[in-house]
């Protein structure tokens, strides 16, 4: 299935992987923009469409972060394995049932997501600026993260997808006492693996717009790769800021599409 889109709308879905990449590199959260672009750019196209093309985009950024992050960040690479194969099997899990999505459910879902990601951040002012102090990890508290932060969000992910990187570092932070940064890093191997998962499943099912991922995964895997090398030298606070006002943007604009449009 291939839609026929104007070259304006081609040019700004890009520019949305673009930042979106940014954004997931350095706080997380990315599809809270590339998401809602396709649901917009692409409106008469079925949400697993909406969602496998969604996820041949984000997989490339988050891959060029995670490079990133593992050559600079400190990292229990073998904890975020671990993780990451859990989310792998959880991510499989939630595609294989995203075919079922019906569109007039997706719409209200990530606008859901979205409004619990903005109430988080505004309710906590150091999201993204202050650190706790790193801690080694006990067995229970990797367990813990291999079925919150793996299966659980592992199945959102391949479900919906949109808040996964910023719900992944708040998991991997609250849980495992990481650092914004060392989150940050981890959560992104963990998204590439959740990524496969679902990639995997929407590829066999013929969900990609493989002629509007490409060209879309070329801008975010830049702004993925931008973003996580800005993360590591001026930390994420800054972004706090364009993410509020961003999930904002997205929520209006959702909510006039569903009940204004």
């Amino acid at each position: 299935m291939s839609p026929d889109i104007s070259l304006t709308t081609l040019i700004v879905l890009c520019l949305a992987a673009g930042a979106a990449g940014w954004i997931d590199a350095v706080v997380g959260g990315g599809g809270l923009l590339q998401l809602p672009a396709l649901l917009v750019g692409l409106p008469h196209m079925a949400p697993a469409h909406i969602l496998g093309t969604n996820k041949a985009v984000a997989i490339c950024g988050t891959t060029a972060a995670a490079v990133a992050y593992t050559r600079k960040a400190p990292m229990d690479l073998r904890t975020a394995v671990r993780i990451g194969l859990a989310a792998l099997g959880g991510s499989l899990a939630g595609a294989f049932f995203a075919s079922g999505i019906n569109s007039a459910v997706l719409r209200p879902l990530i606008m859901v997501v979205l409004l619990a990601v903005l109430a988080f951040v505004l309710l906590r002012p150091t999201f993204g600026v202050s650190t706790a102090p790193a801690a080694p990890a006990t067995r229970r508290r990797v367990l813990a993260a291999i079925a919150v932060a793996g299966l659980g969000i592992g199945f959102y992910d391949g479900l919906i997808g949109p808040g996964t990187g910023t719900f992944l570092v708040l998991a991997l932070a609250g849980i495992l006492h990481m650092d914004l940064v060392t989150a940050s890093g981890t959560a992104k191997i963990v998204n590439v693996c959740t990524n496969v998962g679902a990639l995997v499943t929407f590829s066999v099912q013929g969900a990609v717009l493989w002629q509007i991922a490409a060209p879309m995964a070329l801008f975010n895997l830049t702004g993925g790769a931008v973003g996580a090398r800005m993360a590591l030298k001026r930390g994420s606070g800054f972004v706090r800021g364009v993410l509020v006002v961003v999930v904002v943007s997205l929520v209006c604009k959702l909510a006039y599409d569903q009940w204004g449009g």
